[in-house]
């Protein structure tokens, strides 16, 4: 099906209209009933539409999906978890292009049609998991369109070779490399920072670095960050993942820690865990700070929770920053679909002639309803291709 109406939908709720889809855009958008032409007509019963939902941090080469269940062990530390997955994962054949395309399975039964993805980079498994990544979208036939960042996950400076593995993977197509608490892990925050913004400027590639420190170690760690990305010239191409303390320092130093996040460019993703402090996202809207929402490990070896469902961490993010009005209800929502696109590379993204034809159909009222209920995705078309029809997938 290379072009279809999509009939009587409600983009963000507002007024039905007509859907033009071809070669995997939309075409044009016309008033309800408006259009002309002997296309296949696709029905959307009047339900509401949004754009295909972006996972902006995700690990999909590391889950049990689909595999009898896997009970948690291991130490309930950063360390911990690390040493546990390095010290399990080949018994469960982790990672595999089978495992990854189970969880881009259920991104596109939940409506994500974009994700950026941490794939492991290390001296056990190679760039094998980004291979196995490349394989699985294949698979898919390019459903969900995807963005790698080569992930140190066991450290960078404390495992000789991992450097020279991020620079072949940047050199190889990888969108970004990662980093790992600098100071925690690595116990020498200026050392794996300058190495890694060394391989960013000279390969021309992002930073997405992993920062769970807390408190003043975590504070000093963004401004060594923010520093480095002023004297390369990176603005829009480092972020922040996780952040925890950013959300824990005072009032005045937080504010303007933000400002100079904003001012050099850095944005900032966030998985809103449930017992972490809630971020200044108000402020770091007004400063300029992109946020992006995504669903972490899904079934892994650091935990058993997760489903693929990126509503559900928009609505987690609402219930940590304590969201009550309409207007903040649908910026969670806007937060995992239109902000997220920068995250992808996305510059023409939406319900909007020219985009590709990401669309997510949802019986509800509106889209603070869409938020607080989580309905199944009735209907998902992924660059123009029905992937999920009445909540079945069919891919």
């Amino acid at each position: 099906m290379t072009s279809f109406l999509l009939a009587d939908v409600r983009p963000w709720g507002g007024d039905p209209v007509d859907l033009v889809i071809a070669d995997g855009v939309i075409a044009d958008i016309t008033p309800a009933g408006a259009s002309v032409g002997d296309q296949q007509r696709v029905d959307g019963r009047g339900l509401l539409a949004l754009p295909g939902f972006v996972n902006a941090h995700a690990h999909v080469d590391k889950s049990w999906w689909g595999r009898p269940w896997v009970s948690y062990g291991g130490e309930p530390t950063t360390q911990g978890r690390i040493a546990h997955e390095r010290a399990e994962r080949d018994k469960y054949g982790i990672p595999s292009v089978a495992g990854t395309t189970a969880v881009l399975r259920e991104f596109l039964r939940h409506g994500t049609t974009a994700t950026r993805t941490h794939v492991d980079v290390d001296l056990g498994v190679g760039l094998q998991g980004i291979a196995n990544v490349h394989e699985a979208v294949d698979a898919l036939g390019g459903a969900v369109e995807v963005e790698i960042v080569a992930f140190p996950q066991d450290g960078v400076l404390r495992r000789p070779g991992v450097l020279e593995l991020l620079d072949k993977a940047a050199a190889e197509g990888a969108t970004s490399i990662g980093g790992l608490d600098p100071a925690s892990i690595d116990r020498d925050p200026v050392g794996q920072l300058d190495a890694l913004f060394e391989i960013a400027v000279r390969r021309e590639v992002g930073i997405d670095i992993h920062l769970h420190d807390r408190g003043d170690l975590g504070a000093f760690q963004y401004e060594l960050i923010i520093e480095r990305t002023r004297q390369a010239g990176l603005g829009g191409k480092v972020n922040v993942s996780h952040g925890f303390a950013l959300g824990e320092l005072p009032a005045e130093r937080r504010a303007e820690m933000v400002d100079q996040l904003g001012e050099a460019g850095i944005s900032w993703t966030t998985v809103a865990p449930v017992h972490s402090a809630p971020l200044p996202w108000r402020e770091m809207r007004t400063a300029g700070v992109a946020i992006g929402l995504g669903t972490d490990g899904i079934r892994d070896l650091w935990s058993p929770y997760g489903d693929g469902d990126l509503l559900q961490v928009a609505r987690g993010f609402a219930r940590l920053h304590g969201l009550r009005a309409d207007e903040d209800l649908t910026y969670a929502i806007e937060l995992a679909t239109t902000h997220g696109a920068p995250f992808v590379h996305r510059e023409n993204y939406g319900l909007t002639p020219g985009a590709r034809a990401d669309v997510v159909l949802l019986d509800a009222e509106n889209v603070p309803d869409v938020l607080v209920r989580a309905p199944r995705r009735e209907l998902v078309i992924a660059g123009g291709q029905i992937v999920v029809r009445d909540g079945e997938l069919r891919v």
